[in-house]
């Protein structure tokens, strides 16, 4: 407010002192515009009358107040400051409704895509999300982690095509994959639920949306067990896994990897379960294309198994976290499309007592 006021009061004074046919007044409409471009309606309504009163006082030192050229200009002052503080009263109610739609937005993509529990058995994990649509923290990506009798079951993916549909379709399949981590005991009977339930949801919506049957979903879904230090392994057309140990990079490429979610009627019958090596201290980094896929300034696709070589290894918080940093900086701060990152760490068996 120091600004429009002490605007007011450099005009005021500035036409004081100048000759008498040298007229400053016009200049006061500017501290009503200013004062809008930050305040609401009354302190905008509050400005405008001071500057209203001020512009009567001035007229009134000059003996102008009665001239045509003067009424011309404070009614002029008093229409723009009219429309100034209507234009402050519209926007702060445009804002108002804009932080209600978001707080509701942000609440369904928090319910949507649950943050991971830091730890789950022998295991920590951490994650990270980077939007490519501008206000939202949610895509077409998708990760979970549930825990079963036995050990963990993860799932991340990708969703063809982008905005609010690629939203429903990931939301489907967190819904399935939480109900069938719990329920089937065998990880091929896990994916062939997820692929069920997307090809069932596909078949509802073929009607609807005409390229509803061309839609499939990417995924790696794995099983990592409390009382073996192994992970296994079904690929559905996804991005392999990275397994960092003392510093090397190793990616578990799959040797049967299997069509996306939603295509499973083009597989061979049964899902082919592959097993790695997962010890103590290794730690699994799990993307989307997006991150691989990212572009920087000479056009060519962020390097991620090369990068991650930096990466200090203290903990899976910071790997998600030098990895986000590092792709941002590698595109300039914008990415073309959603990506998604899980790190999971096995920590030391405890001595026993």
């Amino acid at each position: 407010m120091a600004i429009p006021l002490a605007l007011i009061a450099a005009i005021t004074l500035a036409d004081v002192i100048t000759p008498r046919e040298i007229t400053l007044s016009p200049l006061l409409v500017t501290a009503p515009a200013i004062t809008a471009s930050f305040a609401g309606p009354w302190l905008t309504g509050l400005v405008s009358v001071v500057t209203i009163a001020d512009e009567v006082l001035l007229g009134l030192r000059n003996e102008m107040l009665a001239t045509r050229p003067m009424q011309t200009q404070l009614a002029a002052l008093v229409v723009v400051s009219a429309f100034l503080v209507i234009f402050s009263f519209v926007r702060d109610r445009h804002q108002e409704e804009l932080i209600r739609v978001r707080s509701v937005s942000e609440a369904a993509q928090r319910a949507l895509l649950r943050p991971l529990p830091a730890g789950l058995g022998p295991l920590r994990l951490a994650s990270v999300y980077l939007a490519a649509e501008e206000e939202a923290q949610i895509g077409g990506d998708l990760y979970a982690a549930a825990r079963t009798p036995t050990g963990a079951r993860v799932v991340i993916g990708d969703v063809r095509g982008k905005g609010l549909p690629s939203v429903s379709d990931a939301a489907l399949l967190l819904g399935a994959f939480r109900e069938a981590a719990r329920r089937h005991a065998t990880l091929p009977d896990v994916v062939l639920h997820l692929d069920e339930s997307v090809r069932a949801d596909l078949e509802e919506h073929a009607e609807e949306f005409a390229d509803a049957c061309e839609n499939f979903i990417t995924a790696a879904v794995l099983d990592i067990p409390d009382d073996r230090q192994v992970v296994e392994v079904i690929d559905c057309g996804h991005p392999p896994p990275l397994l960092l140990r003392d510093r090397q990079v190793m990616t578990l490429q799959v040797a049967q990897p299997a069509p996306p979610l939603g295509l499973g009627e083009l597989s061979q019958p049964g899902y082919h379960v592959q097993t790695f090596d997962f010890r103590a201290g290794d730690t699994l980094l799990l993307y989307t294309d997006g991150v691989i896929e990212a572009r920087g300034d000479a056009g060519v696709f962020y390097p991620l198994a090369e990068r991650v070589t930096a990466w200090p290894g203290d903990g899976p918080e910071t790997l998600v976290e030098h990895v986000r940093d590092d792709l941002l900086a590698y595109v300039g701060g914008r990415l073309g499309d959603d990506a998604a990152m899980v790190a999971i760490q096995r920590l030391p068996e405890r001595e026993p007592g």
